[in-house]
C-alpha cells in the first residue's frame, strides 16, 4: 500500500492502514486542511469538486464533500467530470478553488486529491506547504450547525466547456465537419467516454467509432496513454476505414494520436502539432518542460518565436508560461495548455486545435507526422543507494559539460548540436532519471547509456555519499 503526500495534493492506493495508504481517514484529513485553506480566502467562499469515473471515486467525493460542508463551504459538484473541465468551472463560477479527485494515468487502484487555487490552477509550492501542514496539525476548526455548507450539483460543465471552446477563434468547426473524418476513441472506460464524443459531435464529426467509452472505472488496459498500452485501438484501425485514433488518458488532460495505418503519431508530438497550428495563427513564444522534445523548440523558431524550458510539472510550465507570454505549452507527455483558453492542460481544446490543423492543411494525419523534424527519446533511469548525495553527483555531471548549454532548473539539461539530455532526482524513490533526445533511438540510447556510465565513475568516489 502506498500514500504519497505533496505540495499538490495527495494520492496513493486504496485499502490498507491509515497513514499507510489513501483510506478515508487520510482523504478527510486533506480534504479539511485544503477546506481550512480555503476559509482564510475572501469574497468567495465555494469550491467546485468533480471526479473521474475510477470505482473508488464515488466514496472519496463524498467524504470530500461532507469534510468541505463540515468547514462551512459551499460545494458544487461536478459528478463525473474531467481535470480540465474542473478548472474551468472553477474561472467560470469565480469559485476559491477547487478539487479533482483522480489519479490521472495512475492504475485502477489508486486515487487522488489534485488540488487548485481561484484561477483553476494548481496550487503553488508555498500553499502546498500550508496545507501538509495543516494536515499534520490538525488544527483546524469545523462549523457549527447553523453554519454548516451548502451543496449543489451540476453536470452541465463538460457541455459548457465545450462550448467555450467552439468559440474560440481557431477552433474551425466548419473546416472539421467539410472534412468527415472517421475517428475512433480511446477513453479507458472513464469520463473521457463522456466528453470526447460530445466535443467530437459539436464540431461536426459524424463518424465516430467508440472503444471503451463506458464511465464504468473499469480500466481495459493500463490507462496510460502509451504505445504499449494501445494495442487494440491501434489493431482496429489498422483494419481500415479510420482516419486516426484519439486517446485520452483517464480524467483528460493527456492526449494522444493514432496515425491511420495504426502507427502512433507521437504523445511527444501532441504539443508540436498544436502549436504548429497555434503559431501560424498567433505569432508568439513556447514552453515546454525540460524533459520534452526539442521539436517544439525548432517549430517555434522557424515562426520567429521563442522557446523557453521550465522544471518539469505543469505548475512549473504555467509559471514560465505567465512569466514569457507564451501562446501555447505544455508537456510532452501529450498535455497541451492553451492560455487562450485556460492555464491547464486541457486534451479538449486539444483535439479540437488538432483537427482543425488537420482539416485545413489536407492530407493524412501521418503526412501530417512527417512535415515535423525526427527526433526519439530514451528514458530511463538509476536505482541508488541510500545516502548518495544526488545533488552533488548531478553537480558533478555539470563541471564535467560545462562547455555545453546547460539548463538546470529542475536537475540538469545538457544540450549537443541536435540532442540533448536531461537527469533528475526523484522526489519519491532513490533515483535518477535519464532522459536523452536525439534524431533516432539507437543514438538516444547511446546518449542515455553513456551517461550512466559517467555517473557510476563518479559515484566510485566516497566524498558523493551523504
Amino acid at each position: 500500500m502506498t500514500l504519497i503526500k505533496s505540495i499538490s495534493g495527495i494520492r496513493g492506493t486504496i485499502g490498507g492502514k491509515t497513514g499507510t495508504s489513501l483510506t478515508p481517514i487520510d482523504v478527510a484529513r486533506f480534504a479539511s486542511a485544503y477546506g481550512a485553506w480555503i476559509k482564510k480566502l475572501v469574497p468567495s467562499n465555494k469550491v467546485v469538486i468533480g471526479r473521474d469515473a475510477r470505482l473508488s471515486g464515488e466514496m472519496i467525493s463524498r467524504i470530500v464533500i461532507s469534510s468541505l460542508q463540515g468547514l462551512g463551504i459551499e460545494v458544487l459538484d461536478l459528478g463525473l467530470s474531467t481535470t480540465p473541465t474542473v478548472e474551468m468551472a472553477v474561472i467560470m463560477e469565480k469559485a476559491a478553488g477547487g478539487i479533482i479527485i483522480t489519479a490521472s494515468h495512475n492504475p485502477i487502484e489508486w486515487n487522488a486529491l489534485k488540488l487548485l487555487d481561484g484561477n483553476g490552477e494548481f496550487i503553488s509550492d508555498e500553499v502546498g506547504k500550508k496545507i501538509l501542514e495543516l494536515a499534520e496539525s490538525e488544527d483546524i476548526s469545523f462549523a457549527t450547525v447553523h453554519e454548516l455548507g451548502g451543496y449543489t450539483h451540476d453536470d452541465s460543465y463538460i457541455d459548457k466547456h465545450i462550448q467555450k471552446i467552439l468559440e474560440l477563434p481557431l477552433v474551425d468547426a466548419e473546416a472539421i465537419r467539410k472534412r468527415n473524418f472517421s475517428i475512433a476513441i480511446d477513453a479507458v472506460n472513464s469520463t473521457g467516454g463522456i466528453a470526447v464524443p460530445k466535443l467530437l459531435k459539436a464540431l461536426g464529426v459524424e463518424k465516430i467509432t467508440p472503444y471503451f467509452c463506458e464511465p464504468n472505472g473499469r480500466f481495459p488496459h493500463n490507462p496510460e496513454p502509451l504505445a504499449e498500452n494501445l494495442t487494440f485501438i491501434s489493431g482496429e484501425i489498422k483494419k481500415g476505414g479510420i482516419d486516426l485514433g484519439i486517446v485520452v488518458d483517464p480524467d483528460v488532460d493527456r492526449l494522444c494520436f493514432i496515425n491511420e495505418d495504426g502507427s502512433m503519431f507521437g504523445e511527444e508530438y501532441t504539443l508540436v502539432a498544436v502549436a504548429d497550428y497555434v503559431l501560424q495563427h498567433t505569432p508568439g513564444n513556447t514552453v515546454s518542460n525540460l524533459s520534452s522534445t526539442r521539436a517544439l523548440k525548432d517549430i517555434t523558431e522557424r515562426a520567429k518565436g521563442a522557446y523557453f524550458a521550465s522544471a518539469v510539472g505543469e505548475v512549473n510550465v504555467v509559471a514560465k508560461m505567465k512569466q514569457c507570454q507564451a501562446v501555447i505549452g505544455g508537456e510532452g507527455n501529450g498535455g497541451v495548455i492553451y492560455p487562450e483558453l485556460h492555464y491547464g492542460r486541457d486534451a479538449l481544446v486539444g483535439i479540437a486545435l488538432f483537427l482543425s490543423h488537420l482539416a485545413k492543411k489536407g492530407g493524412s494525419i501521418s503526412q501530417l507526422r512527417a512535415s515535423y523534424p525526427h527526433y526519439q527519446i530514451s528514458k530511463n533511469k538509476m536505482e541508488l543507494t541510500d545516502g548518495i548525495n544526488v545533488d552533488a553527483l548531478v553537480d558533478q555531471m555539470k563541471v564535467r559539460y560545462k562547455d555545453q548549454p546547460i539548463n538546470d532548473v529542475d536537475g540538469v539539461r545538457i544540450d549537443f548540436d541536435r540532442e540533448w539530455v536531461h537527469l533528475r532526482k526523484s522526489n519519491t524513490e532513490p533515483i535518477i532519471r535519464i532522459y536523452a533526445e536525439s534524431e533516432n533511438l539507437h543514438s538516444a540510447d547511446t546518449l542515455a547509456k553513456k551517461m550512466i556510465s559517467e555517473l557510476k565513475e563518479i559515484l566510485e568516489k566516497d566524498e558523493y555519499l551523504l
